[in-house]
């Protein structure tokens, strides 16, 4: 077993297929919102309701909501009737469209636990305890409903517990993103429509892994629980739930927008800002240090602090950092400097190379 259990690992990592990545955008224009299950395949069934018909209606509504809002932004959906889509296509529609976000929607369940209750976001990764190992096990089942799942998932087994360990070895660029917009879904589920907090979890999801961007699954609550199950099924528990997922993407998209904006301007002022001669006009500095004699490789000694030069006055050598051309600048870097445990430090003034 322990041979047999190595030989898998190793043929899941040639086996894991990286996706061609698209390029970084600095605007959301394109999500895909993945209603799961269809079809042949229900999801989890309930004491009157099938996962895949919560599931897509939830997520038409979800994108109702978005296109209303944003219609510059495409909205792509993987099914929009009861069909069965395949859990590898559902990922290449993403990824044919480009998209910067996908969302995909289910319902979960638990055997013998009425009771048990909540929502819950996931992001691709490796699984945490015994229950979201359950919760990934009864999603990628979906495979079990399809013609060629054993060519295209090299025998990949969603029962087998083994069979999850691979996804360890799974590293995605995009996760940082993806647990952003899983954070802002928890608690819009939670603060606005009012669900049971099961937090933002992590685990092996098929549907996810082969997506090349930030990728999120929603647990909506347990269509075991009948107060749950009787919530999804109404159109009122829908529009809530959908709305949730909606003000969450807004305030991805903003904060995403936001974030790209800043960082553009950062780069073109770092560009663009000329370069200061500290020996020609004016210039600010940071001086932090005074000692009786030259400090060998100071950028060592004074690690953490920038365009480290020092002085000669009274017999004394005086060590700066920084280089400005205002004094509101060098301000600004006095209050790291500080930070970095010179409490002494202040800012003093050259003048075509001399200390005033």
């Amino acid at each position: 077993m322990k041979y047999k259990l190595l030989f898998f690992i190793i043929l899941m990592s040639f086996f894991i297929w990286q996706p061609e990545v698209k390029g970084q955008t600095t605007k959301i224009q394109t999500v895909v919102i993945d209603a799961g299950h269809g079809g042949k395949d229900a999801g989890a069934v309930g004491k009157k309701a099938k996962e895949k018909n919560i599931t897509l209606a939830v997520a038409k509504k979800t994108g109702d909501y978005i296109k209303k809002k944003y219609p510059d932004v495409k909205v792509v959906y993987t099914r929009t009737t009861d069909v069965f889509v395949e859990l590898m296509e559902r990922a290449r529609v993403a990824n044919r469209n480009n998209a910067d976000v996908f969302i995909s929607i289910h319902c979960n369940s638990v055997a013998n636990a009425p009771k048990t209750c909540g929502v819950e976001t996931f992001v691709m990764g490796e699984h945490r305890n015994s229950a979201n190992l359950n919760v990934a096990k009864r999603e990628n089942a979906s495979i079990l409903y399809e013609n060629d799942a054993q060519d295209n998932y090299d025998g990949f087994d969603p029962n087998s517990t083994e069979a999850y360990i691979a996804f360890s070895f799974i590293q995605s660029e995009f996760k940082q993103h993806s647990l952003e917009l899983a954070e802002l879904v928890q608690n819009e589920m939670v603060g606005k429509a009012k669900r049971s907090d099961r937090g933002v979890q992590q685990a092996g999801f098929l549907v996810l892994y082969k997506t090349a961007m930030p990728s999120i699954l929603v647990e909506l609550g347990f269509i075991s629980n009948p107060t749950e199950e009787a919530y999804m099924m109404s159109a009122e528990g829908q529009d809530n739930l959908a709305s949730a997922i909606y003000h969450a993407f807004c305030a991805y998209k903003t904060n995403y927008e936001k974030n790209c904006v800043e960082l553009q301007q950062e780069v073109v002022e770092t560009v663009e800002a000329p370069a200061i001669d500290k020996n020609k006009g004016v210039v600010y500095k940071v001086q932090f240090a005074t000692r009786n004699r030259p400090v060998d490789n100071p950028q060592n000694v004074y690690k953490g602090l920038k365009d480290i030069d020092y002085y000669e006055h009274n017999g004394m050598f005086k060590y700066t950092a920084g280089c400005f051309a205002t004094k509101a600048e060098a301000g600004n870097y006095l209050k790291e400097v500080v930070s970095k445990g010179y409490d002494g430090a202040f800012v003093v003034k050259f003048e075509d190379g001399v200390r005033k």
